[in-house]
């Protein structure tokens, strides 16, 4: 396979470390407050349900089984942030889509020094996102049969040992896809060529998929996952993937 795990995980990275700057930062502003608003807004119904599912464990258990909700509780409060962290980054992905691509395409033209054809101004980001939205129903599509695949896997007895891991790489592999198609959507380019270039370098895909995945679950610091990810996958596209234009 083609690409270099490390190398695509590092992209997130210097995405993240570009969000400073000034340049770009009218671009990050509004996915960013999306997200934080967002997740406030699902923190909160996470909190009543998680609250009310630990109370009523606490009521059913029996005395002598108590203990257990020391071990309970946790994991459901830990189920709830990360459910929340994903809920709110997976909303905003599908609804600010078009202004990612501008993200992309400003983070393209400052490291190549070139023009991209693409989104001009918040106006036309704007109209673009009942077209984003179905681009992203489209990968939806994709990721279902897929996801069908490794939830039979998980069920089979034997084969269950590998079934963690295949979540990660398909969500991973999905993480990839679904920023890669940001700089190469400003490109004219289809969600089949996105698929056939990401699986062209595919390690550095999964490397930069894998990192987003991860992070995505982690409470607070996923507020500025959507926008690190985009410019980091806008470099993969600039110094591994441009060039197949």
């Amino acid at each position: 396979m083609n690409g270099n795990v490390i190398t695509g995980a590092g992209y997130f990275f210097r995405g993240l470390a570009m969000l400073t700057d000034k340049r770009l930062r009218a671009f990050v502003i509004l996915p960013l407050v999306a997200n934080i608003s967002l997740f406030i807004l699902l923190g909160s119904v996470a909190w009543s349900l998680v609250d009310g599912l630990v109370q009523t464990t606490e009521e059913t258990l029996p005395s002598w089984l108590g203990f257990l909700t020391w071990l309970i509780a946790p994991m459901l409060w830990l189920m709830g942030s990360l459910a929340t962290g994903y809920l709110s980054t997976l909303t905003v992905l599908v609804l600010t889509s078009p202004f990612h691509a501008l993200l992309a395409e400003k983070v393209e033209e400052q490291v190549t020094g070139q023009a991209v054809p693409a989104l001009e101004g918040i106006g036309s980001a704007i109209i673009a996102i009942p077209r984003g939205i179905f681009k992203e129903i489209r990968k939806i599509l994709y990721y279902i049969p897929l996801a069908i695949f490794v939830l039979i896997v998980t069920v089979i007895p034997g084969l269950q040992a590998f079934a963690p891991v295949l979540w990660f790489a398909l969500g991973a592999w999905m993480m990839g896809l679904q920023f890669m198609d940001y700089p190469m959507d400003n490109h004219r380019m289809s969600f089949a060529d996105v698929k056939e270039a990401c699986a062209s370098r595919r390690l550095s895909s999964l490397g930069l998929g894998g990192m987003v995945a991860f992070v995505a679950g982690i409470p607070l610091v996923n507020l500025v996952v959507i926008p690190a990810a985009v410019v980091g996958a806008t470099l993969m596209w600039c110094e591994e993937l441009r060039h197949r234009q």
